[in-house]
């Protein structure tokens, strides 16, 4: 792959419960099924102001102030530690003291306790309980804080991540469409969703019906190029050694969170559809359960709270699964038709990994293979991105995004839209999974790299308005797709085109604009 860069764009020593700031174990509850994560609280600690720099590069305000409230727990669980520890000697020379007053008779640490009287070291020592109870109580709560404090920061970022929010292009596939050189002045451009409209191969208005925005049917031709990109994209990740899964799509909450992903993004849409619980369920302690907005999470979830063997390292699995996504965005061009959609299928790639950097750079720039050996040969025109920090989601060191041009989208993005993602992730996933492995006989924690496949919607999207050939009112079928098509070279047959409610689009001066 060409990598040539081109720039784009203390509390005092009261004894005192602490009510547990910010979002706590309260908020993510943690059913009792669920593995306990093991956050290095310490490099945290070591590292704030890293830790700290992370958050403000991604935006994320609130969490930017928890690498220091971490420290100032630290610090308050220290002064308790050490008022716990004179507690606890003081009262195990009274316990002493009280079992056998004669064995102590020449101890010197408890030669004021000998002057007093038996009800007054009974007094003490039910005082000191109490203090006791206290202390550890605080010590508990800061303990809880930190580590859900710690849950909520962000993975650190690799130095291949460019910082900001400007992308870096570090190449193309395949050569750019007639749109991009000196075409004839009349060729049409038409949106996918004109295309499907025409053809019959969307129902968006039976979805609405149906389910609502957001929403469709595929139909005829339609439903079988969506099963012909699906088994094109596993016969690829196969040949590269992926072990297919068919996973859930319905996992618990608290799985999808340990992979970075929340109920609620920076601003409170929801992201994620949440299955309603029964109150007897909730009252029960049912874990609360979700959608998977990606099978990255039912697959990351396959081996929590299990320790992997090293000789099976890296364990590489691809899933195809419906997809969920609750908010889709908001309504106008950039969201018409199959670009954003509530409900889609992908076919996902996840790894696990050796514990640091060279194995999991090996799998994921396979990924990139993979991605880019599936997205050429379907003839789309892509760029592919190092995405920078503003860009980042919670778990991921490093992202690559990979771009095709659509001639409806000139005026959202210089008519570029993300078919695919590959990220790397460290062991944040899998420290918050419990997924263990051995290194030199020592437990550690793998690595994970995720990225996807095929997204079928946005490709299918990409190929129907790539594809279009106004004068036969048809869709050329890419070669490698034909043998789940049944040899279709091409979709639509002249004759049999409905009228769509679409606009077109022309070329003119070397730009795709509205006819």
């Amino acid at each position: 792959m060409n990598r040539a860069l081109t720039c784009l764009r203390c509390r005092g020593l009261k004894l005192q419960t602490r009510a547990v700031s910010a979002r706590t174990f309260a908020d993510n509850k943690r059913p009792p099924i669920a593995p306990k994560p093991i956050i290095d609280i310490k490099h945290i600690r070591q590292n704030p102001e890293l830790y700290e720099l992370t958050c403000q590069e991604r935006n994320y305000k609130n969490q930017a102030t928890y690498p220091a409230r971490i420290l100032e727990l630290h610090s308050e669980w220290q002064v308790l530690q050490r008022q716990g520890r004179a507690l606890r000697e003081r009262s195990n020379l009274l316990r002493k003291f009280l079992a056998n007053p004669a064995t102590s008779s020449g101890d010197d640490d408890v030669e004021d306790i000998r002057e007093m009287g038996r009800e007054q070291v009974q007094d003490e020592a039910r005082k000191l309980k109490g203090e006791l109870a206290v202390i550890e109580k605080g010590e508990a709560e800061a303990v809880a804080e930190m580590e859900a404090l710690a849950l909520e920061i962000p993975n650190l970022t690799s130095p291949d991540t460019p910082r900001g929010d400007e992308a870096v292009l570090l190449s193309y596939i395949n050569d750019p469409p007639t749109a991009f050189d000196n075409s004839p002045e009349n060729k049409v451009w038409r949106s996918h969703v004109h295309v499907g409209s025409e053809l019959g191969l969307f129902d968006f208005a039976g979805a609405a019906t149906a389910s609502g925005w957001g929403w469709y049917y595929l139909v005829g031709e339609a439903a079988q190029l969506e099963q012909a990109l699906v088994q094109y994209a596993l016969a690829v990740a196969t040949k590269y050694g992926w072990t297919q899964v068919s996973p859930p799509t319905m996992v618990y909450s608290h799985i999808g969170a340990a992979c970075g992903f929340q109920p609620r993004d920076q601003h409170g849409e929801q992201q994620v559809y949440a299955i309603a619980q029964s109150k007897a369920d909730a009252d029960r302690g049912v874990p609360e359960m979700c959608l998977a907005g990606t099978s990255e999470i039912s697959l990351a979830g396959m081996k929590a709270n299990t320790t992997l063997d090293p000789e099976d390292l890296p364990m590489k699995r691809v899933a195809v699964s419906r997809c969920y996504r609750a908010e889709a965005g908001a309504r106008g061009a950039d969201t018409k038709g199959l670009y954003r959609v509530h409900e889609f299928t992908k076919v996902e790639m996840f790894a696990w990994t050796s514990p640091g950097e060279d194995e999991a750079q090996d799998v994921f720039e396979e990924m990139l293979d993979i991605q880019t050996e599936i997205l050429q040969s379907l003839g789309l025109y892509c760029r592919v991105l190092s995405m920078p920090t503003a860009d980042l989601g919670a778990s991921a060191t490093r992202k690559v995004d990979m771009e095709a041009w659509f001639p409806s989208r000139q005026s959202i993005n210089s008519g570029w839209g993300e078919l695919t993602s590959a990220s790397t992730c460290t062991d944040y996933q899998t420290r918050r999974l419990v997924t263990r492995t051995r290194v030199d006989g020592k437990i550690s924690f793998p690595w994970t790299c995720n990225g996807t496949a095929l997204a079928v919607p946005r490709v299918m999207a990409a190929l129907l308005e790539n594809g279009w050939d106004e004068e036969t009112g048809t869709v050329a079928i890419p070669e490698v797709l034909r043998p789940w098509m049944d040899g279709l070279e091409r979709m639509g047959r002249v004759g049999k085109r409905r009228n769509a409610q679409e606009v077109t689009f022309k070329q003119k001066d070397g730009h795709v604009e509205e006819a």
